[in-house]
């Protein structure tokens, strides 16, 4: 999804998927994470800001059947809620974010509900046919109010 100015952020219930390098607006957003970040130097990664742990693609670093994914619920640019905003290092990054909801999103909100959060996401997958096998969070659950 490309998102050409603010307004399909400011929607009720709304899922964003796409990467912070395709839209400037969810760069923008994404600023305001003081805990998760999208970061490049030879190829894009996440950055923990707490700990300094970088967390590279295995797609670049050796070329194995795995990546990382961003989930977080941040606020919108209205200041009239959230959204649910899921970004993988790379697509199949997001595909395991998504892996990872279906099978613990019930865990997921009793620790959250409907607060802005932020997490990653480690996933692996079968190469020959892109089916995400596994899926588990790396960093915890940073909330973002109090």
């Amino acid at each position: 999804m490309r998102l050409s100015s603010a307004g399909p952020v400011n929607r009720d219930n709304h899922v964003v998927i796409c990467g912070p390098r395709l839209s400037p607006i969810i760069a923008q957003v994404l600023e305001g994470d003081d805990n998760l970040r999208f970061e490049k130097d030879h190829a894009w990664h996440l950055v923990d800001q707490h700990t300094g742990e970088r967390y590279r693609s295995p797609q670049d670093e050796d070329g194995s059947a795995g990546d990382f994914g961003y989930l977080g619920r941040l606020p919108r640019l209205d200041g009239r809620g959230t959204f649910l905003y899921i970004a993988g290092i790379h697509a199949i990054g997001a595909n395991g974010v998504v892996h990872f909801l279906e099978h613990n999103l019930a865990e997921l909100y009793r620790e959250v509900r409907t607060k802005r959060f932020s997490t990653l996401i480690s996933c692996r997958y079968n190469p020959d046919t892109l089916e995400i096998t596994e899926s588990r969070r790396v960093t915890p659950i940073y909330r973002h109010e109090s």
